[in-house]
């Protein structure tokens, strides 16, 4: 018998989610068959949660048409702006492509819609917080959030207004290690992003985040790992350890990662020594979290 991965409640949004979600950024082409087969095996892993913006190519096409039957066994979080036809920020641009994304994804809700990393000015210009209500007050959508980072995040949270947040964070991207707490206890869900550093270079995608996986090196981390154990794997788990990471969405084309991302998580979170251990050397090797 497969074992169940382990869910929590999203903040306040009351969704019970899976540690693990699926990233639909897919960087690298997929044939129809690919994506059908990836897609439900997603969904076959026990994994309840994905994530997706119209500026990820035909991410939401893909969903809609090959686990669009399956709708009531996942929460759908999309992403409006963010997208060149969507410049600039409007309610009427926001709204033009809310109903495409559910034309796309064969569905007429979206459980989570999020602003797609724009500034605070743009957010106030636009009237974007007003848009996203006025969605929820249709029944389009059912809880709003955002997509963001420092140094934008400490506002966005005191507004009060979003239901979630998706932040960037791993073990070497600490910088907003204490802001997920800070998330977490105004009661909004955390969605994380980035929670495996894309993946050990040569294996995943890290080689854009070359800089940062030197740093696992450097720490000492390969001494820390359990044995059989990748470094992706040591870096999700990482991530999951954060006492207040709810969601963890990781993207990827290759099955093989799929299942080993499934696994890590299933290994549960690192022992807490280990944790602290971790920490330290990440710390005394320049990867701390900002004040």
């Amino acid at each position: 018998m497969s074992q169940t991965l382990p869910e929590t409640i999203l903040g306040r949004t009351g969704l019970r989610v899976t540690r693990l979600g699926y990233g639909g950024a897919h960087r690298r082409p997929m044939t129809e068959e690919h994506a059908d087969r990836l897609l439900n095996a997603v969904l076959d892993a026990g994994i309840n949660f994905i994530d997706t913006s119209r500026s990820y190519g035909n991410s939401e096409e893909l969903i809609g048409k090959f686990i669009g039957h399956r709708r009531t066994e996942f929460t759908m979080a999309t992403k409006g702006g963010g997208h060149p036809d969507e410049i600039p920020w409007t309610r009427a641009n926001l709204f033009r492509g809310l109903h495409e994304s559910l034309q796309r994804m064969k569905t007429d809700y979206i459980d989570i819609m999020q602003l797609h990393n724009p500034s605070i000015a743009q957010c106030e210009s636009g009237n974007l917080v007003e848009a996203l209500e006025e969605m929820r007050q249709q029944g389009k959508v059912r809880w709003i959030a955002i997509s963001t980072k420092l140094p934008d995040l400490p506002t966005y949270l005191e507004w009060g207004v979003f239901d979630a947040f998706q932040i960037p964070y791993s073990a070497l991207e600490r910088e907003h290690e204490g802001w997920i707490t800070k998330v977490a206890q105004a009661g909004a869900g955390t969605i994380i992003r980035g929670g495996i550093a894309m993946g050990e270079p040569g294996v995943g995608k890290g080689e854009q985040m070359a800089e940062n996986w030197a740093k696992f090196g450097e720490a000492g981390l390969d001494e820390l790992r359990q044995e059989g154990e990748s470094r992706s794997a040591f870096v999700l788990r990482y991530t999951l350890t954060h006492p207040d990471t709810q969601t963890i969405i990781v993207g990827t084309t290759n099955p093989d990662h799929l299942q080993e991302n499934v696994q890590a998580i299933l290994r549960g979170p690192l022992p807490q020594d280990v944790y602290q251990e971790t920490q330290r050397r990440l710390q005394a090797a320049g990867v701390g979290p900002t004040p």
